[in-house]
Order: C-alpha cells, then structure tokens, then sequence
C-alpha cells in the first residue's frame, strides 16, 4: 500500500514538473520570438475590430507583439497553480534571456563579416554549372539593427510589466480570498498590459528609433495611436484568455492534485 501510495506521489510530482517547464517553456519561447521579430514589421489588424479602410484610426502593431499576450496567460496560470516565488523567478529567466539575446545580437554584430560579403550586405555564391544562383540576403544584418534597440526597450517594459502582473494578480487573490478568478486574471493583465504598451513603444522611439513616425505630422498622437492599437489588441487577447484561463485551471487542479497552490 505505502509502495502504492508513493508511485501515485512520485506520478504527481512529474506531472507538476512537465507542466510548469511547458508553461515557462511556452512563456520563454513566446518571449524570443517578440524580441528576434520586434519591431521588424508593422501590420494592420484593423478590419479584424471592424474598422473599415477609410477610418481615422488604425490597429496598427508591430509583429513581436503577437506572440506576447501568451506570456501573461503563462504567468498567470503559474501564479495560480504554483505561487508568486515561482512566477517572479521565471520572469527573473526571463530577464536573463533577454541578455542572452542581447548578447548574441552584438557578438554576431561585432564578429569581422565575411571578405566577399558585398556592400549592400549580400553574399555572392558561386557559380554553378555556368548559372550565377541568386545572391543570399544575410537578413541578420537588417534584423540587428532593429532587434537591438527594441529587445533593450522590451527588456525595461518586460520587467515593468510582469512584475506589476504577478503582484496585482496576487493583490487581487488575497483580497477576494481566492475568489473571483476572472477578476484577478482580467485587472492584473489589463493593468500591465497598459504599462507594457505605454514603457515599449516610448522607449523604442525615443531611443531606438523603431517606430515608423512620419516627420511631418504631430509625434504624441502618432505614439498614442501605436500605443493604443497595441493595448486594444492585448487586451482583446486577455478578454478572450478568460474561458480558457478558467477551464485550463481547473483542469490543472484536478490533474495535478491541487488544493492551493504548489508549494516550492
């Protein structure tokens, strides 16, 4: 029986251990994928909120910011199953991450290019059977420029922002008296998300450069319009993360054999 007993335990606590490392393996990944792809590309999602081409205002946002609401929903659900010590640490990796990246950015830029590379940044590649194969475009170089300075900017907002997610989130919890899940998922994500959307775009402006502002026109409402399109998309994101945030907990609680929270 107690053989029994300890396999169900040992069982439990490698279900635990898979699902935080998917949770903050998705979190980390989601997180790369924001600052490799930054502010490389800005798209329009306006027709997706109803907006018609010949609106003033535009949903307009850049690329990296699609894969980022995930990261709230993430630490949200490690807040809820696992408690804030573990949430703040891997936003903490995170961080490191962030260096990582950075790191990687500016020894790749820094390491002497090839002898043959081309002054518009392309490698020439051998002819082939008597047929000149197209040039390689080494996107790198392009990318570096703009990942730089946004992964700064995305590093000073990140912190700001889940950092300000896992407290209110836990604010909430101790207030409510772990009750009301959807207010804490919803005001803790809404209110970071504001600060996230507000720290990145400023910053990437005013000292990255990576926003596309036309010179002729008025810069505030250029800012708060990108501001904006990026904080209605998240929020969009979280208010739709409802319904699963509730099934996928209560799901978890159940697999994992939780009452509370897993205690470190």
């Amino acid at each position: 029986m107690i053989a029994r007993e300890n396999s169900i335990s040992d069982q439990i606590q490698r279900r635990r251990e898979v699902v935080f490392l998917l949770l903050a393996g998705i979190f980390l990944g989601s997180l790369v994928m924001l600052n490799i792809l930054g502010v490389s590309r800005f798209i329009d999602l306006s027709h997706f909120f109803g907006l018609s081409p010949d609106a003033d205002f535009r949903i307009a946002l850049a690329i990296g910011v699609l894969p980022y609401p995930i990261t709230f929903l993430c630490t949200d659900f490690i807040s809820e199953i696992y408690g804030r010590k573990r949430a703040n640490r891997v936003v903490w990796v995170g961080l490191i991450l962030n260096l990582w990246v950075l790191l990687v950015l500016w020894f790749g830029g820094w390491v002497a290019a090839p002898d043959e590379l081309l002054a518009n940044g392309k490698l020439p590649i051998p002819v082939e059977e008597g047929v000149a194969l197209p040039p390689h475009d080494y996107a790198f170089y392009a990318i570096r420029s703009l990942a730089f300075g946004a992964t700064f900017a995305s590093m000073i907002a990140y912190l700001t922002a889940q950092f300000c997610d896992v407290h209110i989130f836990h604010f909430f919890k101790k207030v409510t008296n772990g009750k009301k899940l959807w207010l804490r998922n919803n005001a803790s994500t809404m209110i970071s998300q504001l600060v996230d959307s507000v720290a990145v775009i400023s910053i990437t402006h005013f000292f990255a450069n990576g926003v596309p502002i036309d010179p002729g026109s008025p810069l505030l409402p250029q800012l708060l319009a990108f501001i904006l399109s990026a904080y209605i998309f998240k929020i969009a994101v979280a208010l739709i993360d409802t319904i699963p945030f509730y099934i996928g907990t209560k799901y978890l609680r159940k697999y994992l054999a939780v009452a509370d929270e897993i205690p470190l």
